[in-house]
């Protein structure tokens, strides 16, 4: 029997957590609730949810503080609700490691579709399970990811990435110097069909390259734009 995601929903606006608690519930998933940061933070910290679901505006610590200190333990998805007009908000959420957002008011079909996009591809052991378990390490000269483990070194160095950041240096790493627009990265990383903004990709990219620099400048280097088209990882000749 397949166990029910359990979300965690948090706004401090009880209409808009009733709206997502119905849809979410209509969807089979387990919904618990929470109106500020400080409980959502407790909450988030005291239970693995398979998700949470982050108002950026919440009454004590709001939402970008909530996540930055939720991936300093735990790497659990977040998506970050944020009212229209909010870009910097969006930007900031995604530097302290939130997944995704999606912009008030927002259709609840936007909401479920972008869920379920997260929830099929940010689990390590769904994506695992979609791999061979024999050998696979990928090895470059300055970057070898070891898929079984989900571990990133860079230089020599552990690279603490997210979910979503680990995907989409695997997705490109596997096939090297292949250049992927924006558009394919999120539909093959994010699993969007037709929603998303492209400015996930650039967030995540520049992200990941800031994070490989840190310990490998050569490392950060392989990612590579390819402007008017996207990005790839290239190879040192």
């Amino acid at each position: 029997m397949e166990l029910k995601a359990s979300i965690l929903v948090v706004d401090d606006e009880e209409r808009i957590r009733r709206l997502l608690r119905m849809y979410l519930e209509k969807e089979g998933y387990i919904i618990e609730e929470a109106e500020d940061g400080e409980t959502a933070l407790r909450m988030a910290m005291d239970t693995d949810f398979d998700l949470v679901l982050l108002d950026v505006m919440l009454p004590g610590i709001d939402g970008i503080e909530v996540c930055a200190r939720l991936r300093q333990v735990k790497s659990t998805p977040v998506i970050m609700l944020t009212a229209k007009g909010e870009e910097t908000n969006r930007v900031s959420g995604f530097e302290v490691g939130a997944d995704d957002y999606v912009v008030k008011p927002f259709s609840p079909r936007e909401v479920i579709y972008r869920v379920k996009a997260i929830l099929r591809r940010s689990s390590a052991t769904a994506y695992l399970s979609k791999e061979s378990t024999s050998s696979n390490n990928i090895v470059f000269p300055n970057l070898v990811i070891e898929h079984d483990a989900h571990r990133v070194t860079a230089g020599g160095q552990e690279v603490a990435l997210t979910p979503k950041e680990y995907e989409l240096l695997h997705y490109l790493a596997v096939s090297p110097d292949k250049v992927f627009s924006r558009e394919e990265l999120l539909k093959d990383v994010w699993n969007y069909e037709f929603f998303g903004d492209l400015r996930t990709v650039d967030t995540h990219v520049k992200r990941l390259r800031e994070k490989l620099n840190k310990v490998s400048p050569d490392a950060a280097a392989m990612i590579t734009t390819v402007w008017g088209v996207g990005y790839k990882l290239e190879v040192p000749k």
